[in-house]
């Protein structure tokens, strides 16, 4: 039996059969997204080829199939090797004459149609092999649109250069019609019993049938647009993946010495990410433009450096600029240019001989930068990675309800730079964070001539986002570009005319830079005797909220009683503070559910409601922790004392033996931890 796996799909939205093909697109262009051991897919050529004896390939579809990225501009010189390559493998099938071996569905059954859609695509795995290098995994996928069936070809390539069908991995999949809204999607491969798996690009057979299988439904009926682009969208996967391995590869020695509080493997490998887009996005920028020369780059907001230092390791001259210095910037040595200093928009903070400002999570300083690279010179482009969510003179407010308020203010950020004059793009990173939307500058939408006008159309658009009114300074408006009118009639604004401008150096008067020393607000800092009221205090009101409830102890048999009192909501929780100890409360960013969570050993915060944790419920985490998490729950076993075993009327509801915390002076441990660094100076 050739049959992996089938699933009956319901499609209430008549999303099919249009959906099952915008899956299969997902598939080819983006496998990484259900195979996690990939890194994406090149497409390398894309066309119709014919079922007839010439076999011939004609001019890409990928306006029909919805190709992009890199790739995508680039397969139009691949028809030529897709009308070769086809001649080739079409003998090599196993049944014959071009036909598929049973059980797959034939091409063309019906005899309607004598042209196939066909895919080549490498796949591109994630990390490095362990032996030797393997050969590129190339595909042949062909789509038969009125079978609604897909077959896969894997290719190998001999040593004459000839591809070869790797004949045991061929695999199709199907959609089929059962009646009205009833559908099935379905995986065969006609010769399951010689199915080889590299558990990478060939995953297992039951993968597929399952994993894959599962996915391909979900996309096919599903109905939600996404919001955002796809990954790497401006620039080549394969140059992506290569880069970063061998950048990962580099750099993986920065996770052991990481002097910072902050999570180590994270902010390396997303600086690490973060700088392989940039080193290829720029080199693809030379050869548009017959660049020789490596672009230079200022880093505004750079905190800790290292995405300075790679991009200065990697040949680009540049420098990061923080308010605050950090410790390990004295690691990275003289090569590595970095500056403590404030940066406040204005005339003498503009960068003439630089080619892209970056701004990589760089707050209050984000809507800023397409104006200062704007102001800079005509050549200066940017880059920007927006996170937090400021707007030119403090916090952003939301305008839009019908947005989620990411999306509204990454359009805000590129709206600034349209109106800056440049030609904004967006593209998705592959980092490890929520906010993994990058906007770029880099051609400009103007001519030279007139960069006086489309200076004082940025200052109007400055002033019209105030909040309240102010004395216009140095740099005035009395131009409307024709390209942004849009712009401030949203505004609501008329622009003045006959303006004359004032000297000055600052362009908007009160901008808030970041302080220098950061304060620490996070409950951290409170007093402990404070603290261990307010845990006691909301404890005890938990306790006490409903009569004992008894649950039985999962340890043993007896059904013996341990009191977790009731769950309330912190709005509950807050009704039964006194008044001072809310405000302090206040004063800090979270307030009484950042104090709560901060006490993770006593209590369990969730979705707005607060109850006493029970350790015996806790379930040991699926995932491998990494070995310093590892490594310092072991240091910390029984270096503190347990609070339920002092404070609860039940004590510990876990024995001795099996709790982390000692249950007496007697059983505490010294910590072998090193001391926790204090938070950034």
């Amino acid at each position: 039996m050739g049959l992996v796996g089938t699933t009956v799909v319901r499609d209430g939205g008549a999303a099919l059969p249009r959906g099952f093909w915008a899956a299969v697109r997902v598939w080819l262009e983006k496998p990484q997204v259900a195979n996690r051991r990939l890194c994406g897919a090149a497409i390398e050529a894309e066309g119709t080829v014919s079922l007839g004896e010439g076999g011939e390939a004609s001019s890409p579809l990928i306006a029909a199939w919805g190709g992009g990225g890199q790739e995508g501009r680039e397969v139009s010189a691949g028809a030529a090797e897709l009308s070769r390559l086809w001649r080739e493998v079409r003998g090599q099938l196993p049944a014959g004459h071009g036909h598929l071996p049973p059980p797959l569905t034939p091409w063309d059954a019906t005899g309607r149609r004598s042209e196939l859609r066909a895919v080549l695509r490498t796949l591109l795995p994630r990390g490095r092999p362990v032996g030797p290098p393997a050969p590129p995994r190339r595909e042949l996928a062909v789509q038969d649109v009125y079978n609604g069936t897909v077959t896969f070809l894997p290719l190998e390539e001999d040593s004459e250069g000839k591809y070869q069908i790797k004949k045991c991995n061929i695999y199709q999949i199907q959609l089929t019609h059962i009646k009205d809204e009833e559908w099935s999607v379905s995986i065969l491969a006609p010769f399951p019993e010689d199915w080889f798996s590299d558990g990478i690009a060939y995953p297992k057979l039951a993968w597929l049938g399952n994993e894959l299988l599962s996915k391909l439904a979900k996309w096919s009926v599903e109905q939600k647009p996404s919001e955002f682009k796809s990954t790497l969208s401006l620039i080549s996967v394969a140059k992506y993946s290569k880069v970063y391995q061998d950048l990962k590869e580099k750099y993986k020695e920065m996770v052991k010495v990481w002097p910072e509080v902050t999570d180590p493997e994270k902010f390396v490998y997303e600086d690490v990410a973060i700088a392989t887009y940039l080193l290829i996005l720029w080199e693809e920028e030379r050869k548009e433009k017959g660049l020789t020369k490596k672009q230079s780059f200022v880093d505004l907001g750079c905190g800790n450096g290292l995405l300075v230092h790679i991009l200065n390791n990697e040949g680009h001259s540049g420098r990061g600029i923080d308010v605050r210095r950090r410790k390990i910037w004295d690691m990275y040595g003289p090569e590595t240019h970095l500056e403590e200093s404030t940066i406040v928009p204005g005339d003498s903070h503009l960068f003439p001989d630089t080619d892209w400002l970056i701004g990589n999570h760089s707050d209050e300083l984000t809507p800023w930068i397409p104006v200062i690279a704007a102001r800079s010179s005509y050549s200066c482009c940017y880059f920007v990675l927006p996170c937090c969510f400021f707007d030119f003179h403090g916090k952003y407010s939301r305008r839009q309800s019908k947005k989620t308020q990411y999306r509204e203010y990454l359009d805000f950020v590129a709206q600034v730079g349209f109106v800056c004059g440049f030609r904004v793009e967006e593209d998705c990173l592959r980092i490890p964070s929520t906010k993994r939307v990058c906007l770029i500058g880099k051609n400009r939408t103007y001519p030279p001539t007139e960069c006086a006008l489309i200076d004082k159309q940025i200052t109007q658009y400055i002033n019209n986002r105030r909040t309240c009114p102010v004395v216009t300074h140095d740099r005035r408006v009395g131009f409307n570009h024709k390209d942004h009118s849009d712009v401030f009639k949203e505004a609501g604004s008329e622009l003045p005319e006959n303006e004359t401008e004032t000297a000055g150096t600052i362009w908007m008067p009160g901008f808030q830079p970041r302080e220098k020393v950061e304060q620490i607000r996070n409950c951290a800092s409170l007093p402990r005797d404070f603290v261990d009221d307010v845990v006691l205090s909301v404890a005890n009101l938990l306790l006490n909220a409903t009569p004992q409830k008894s649950c039985s102890n999962m340890h043993s048999e007896n059904m013996n009683t341990w009191n977790q009192g009731e769950s309330l909501s912190l709005k509950e929780v807050a009704e039964h503070l006194n008044k001072e100890t809310l405000k302090r409360l206040k004063s800090e960013y979270g307030g009484l559910q950042t104090l709560l969570k901060n006490n993770h050993q006593v209590f369990e915060v969730l979705n707005g409601r607060v109850q006493i944790r029970d350790w015996r419920k806790e379930k040991p985490s699926r995932k491998t922790k990494p070995e310093v998490k590892r490594r310092f729950s072991a240091e910390a076993f029984k270096t503190r004392l347990c609070w339920f075993f002092l404070h609860h009327p039940d004590g510990c509801s876990l024995p001795s033996e099996s709790c982390p915390y000692a249950h007496g002076t007697e059983e505490l441990r010294q910590s072998q931890i090193i001391k926790k660094k204090k938070h950034i100076k």
